[in-house]
């Protein structure tokens, strides 16, 4: 009885996480999208501080990083707990789109985007991930 009692409250607890990591990958994407967006806005107002602000390339390969296991984690657990595979589709479509623009685009309009397309594609599939659970 206390086995089946335990397995209750952990699978209670799944939902709360994967909300957690859900919201957590949302404000991720959401910064993703106001770096892309305002950094370049940032660069044409103030061209004098142009260059000492720019976080270089390994920035955007630091929160390609971050955001693959995360949202795939957080989509994954919602597809198990749901059943539904569009948030996963989603997401993997937005991640790609983030890849393509961190590791092949050219220019930075190009990896601009790249990168706020996917952005915004994973953003709504941790939405939808995210109303799916509650």
């Amino acid at each position: 009885m206390a086995a089946c009692d335990d397995r209750r409250k952990s699978e209670e607890s799944l939902p709360r996480r994967t909300g957690l990591l859900d919201g957590f990958a949302l404000c991720a994407s959401s910064l993703c999208t106001l770096h892309c967006l305002g950094l370049p806005l940032l660069f044409a107002l103030l061209p004098a501080f142009a260059s000492r602000i720019d976080p270089g390339e390994s920035f955007h390969l630091v929160m390609l990083a971050l955001a693959v296991p995360t949202s795939l984690f957080a989509l994954g657990q919602g597809w198990r707990r749901g059943g539904a595979p569009g948030p996963m589709l989603l997401g993997v479509a937005g991640l790609g789109l983030m890849a393509v623009g961190t590791l092949a685009a050219t220019g930075a309009i190009a990896e601009a985007t790249w990168t706020v397309a996917g952005s915004a594609l994973l953003a709504g599939a941790h939405i939808r991930n995210w109303r799916r659970g509650r």
